[in-house]
């Protein structure tokens, strides 16, 4: 039987209403995220059926590690967002493992962005022009931020492979799916000397952000590999040591084999149905779910598009 979830919004100060469109009951005008699969203590998501209906995706894991084929003390690996950039978000960089276990006691962070929608013009901000690490310290020092940071134009159904260490932030008007490492730490460079409700300015993280910054990472497009798998539309985005992340555009019938002992699967668009071990439940765009190693013989049939991430 599938685990199917519960949402956690987030808001922020970005945010908007764009997740109303998802079908969700979102709690103001300013949500920002939707955690959509998530085992992490800062927004982890209750599972809606089945036996364990009622408890946590974290309390799930760590107590029943065979539904998903591991074993041992580590922790759900990923974490699926649903992200409206209403306005633009802060300018920011994510540890790696190593950083981040050292001084944030989590993973690091490194994550990809697949675009639902976007306004005309929307951009983000990916990677730096500094060639050096003196002329990256100075150029934030003095605040050369335009001269700086990295700007790419973006629209919908493009895909950017964000790893840890890169200089990012998603622009204002974008509606995107993220996939992620189970992390929460981000590190600030800019936020346009923006303040909340009360007045203040949220906190930056300059010493942080120059010891973690990859200056390389300046390229944002991966190479999807499309294909036509039982007359369905099958694209692999990426596949790394971190994530594999694909897309299926449904239109009919596909008999499904499961690439890992669990995925994570979210439907960004359209509805049908899935079925496992001769059960079929209804889905639709705005559901979330995963499929465990007791899912057996799965079918998907309907009109829609998902994305299927995995470790």
């Amino acid at each position: 039987m599938p685990l199917f979830l519960k949402p956690v919004f987030q808001e922020r100060i970005w945010g908007g209403t764009a997740l109303k469109t998802f079908n969700y009951d979102i709690p103001s005008d300013y949500t920002g995220e939707c955690w959509a699969i998530s085992a992490h203590p800062n927004g982890t998501n209750t599972i809606e059926n089945g036996r364990h209906q009622g408890k946590t995706l974290e309390e799930v894991w760590n107590e029943d590690k065979a539904l998903f084929g591991v074993s041992g003390d580590v922790k759900f690996p990923l974490l699926t967002k649903i992200l409206d950039a209403k306005d633009k978000l802060s300018v920011q960089v994510h540890p790696d493992n190593d950083y981040a276990q050292k001084y944030e006691g989590e993973y690091g962070k490194t994550e990809c962005w697949y675009i639902l929608d976007a306004q005309e013009d929307a951009e983000i901000i990916y990677g730096v022009n500094a060639e050096n690490q003196d002329e990256l310290n100075d150029m934030i020092d003095q605040q050369q931020f335009d001269k700086l940071f990295h700007k790419v134009k973006v629209k919908a159904g493009d895909f950017f492979y964000v790893p840890a260490g890169t200089v990012h932030a998603i622009g204002e008007g974008i509606l995107i799916l993220e996939t992620q490492q189970s992390s929460d730490t981000t590190y600030r460079i800019y936020d346009y000397e923006r303040t909340d409700n009360k007045g203040n300015q949220r906190e930056l993280h300059l010493a942080q952000s120059k010891a973690v910054i990859n200056l390389a990472a300046t390229s944002p497009n991966t190479t999807p590999k499309h294909e036509v798998r039982q007359g369905q539309t099958y694209t692999q985005f990426v596949s790394n040591d971190f994530f594999t992340v694909e897309r299926w555009m449904i239109n009919g019938a596909l008999n499904y084999e499961k690439p890992s002992a669990y995925c994570l699967v979210s439907i960004v668009e359209g509805n049908g149905n899935v079925e496992t071990n001769n059960e079929v439940y209804k889905i639709e765009k705005g559901i979330h779910f995963i499929l465990t190693t007791e899912d057996k013989n799965i079918a998907f049939n309907g009109d829609m598009t998902m994305i299927i991430s995995y470790v």
